[in-house]
């Protein structure tokens, strides 16, 4: 589900088109002033780290129980992935995709096991 942007040729601020699909036309029309004269821009895009680069980057979350240890975002999820690593059974794309969202501060209101 790819989002453009798009630079108002007016105003010069820049917007954000959601669609569903790559090939659904967009018409964008600026947020700010209304105008359709748009020029497209090069988006940025998103990254996604494995929890080995995580913790190779920032070192290993502390090791359980310490007193920070569940305010350290890192631990999310953690003792999913080692269950599912120990068993040695991929962890569903659904589950990886929840616990990523939370480490970001994205809490799930539900999963999908």
């Amino acid at each position: 589900m790819p989002i453009y942007e798009y630079r108002c040729q007016e105003c010069n601020r820049t917007s954000s088109f959601f669609t569903r699909s790559i090939s659904q036309a967009v018409e964008p029309v600026c947020s700010s002033c209304g105008s359709q004269r748009m020029e497209r821009l090069m988006s940025a895009f998103a990254h996604h780290k494995t929890v080995a680069q995580v913790h190779e980057e920032s070192g290993s979350p502390p090791a359980f129980p310490t007193p920070d240890y569940y305010s350290d975002p890192r631990n999310i999820g953690r003792h999913v992935e080692e269950t599912f690593q120990k068993h040695d059974v991929e962890l569903p794309q659904s589950i990886r995709e929840k616990i990523d969202a939370a480490r970001q501060g994205v809490m799930p209101k539900e999963l999908d096991v």
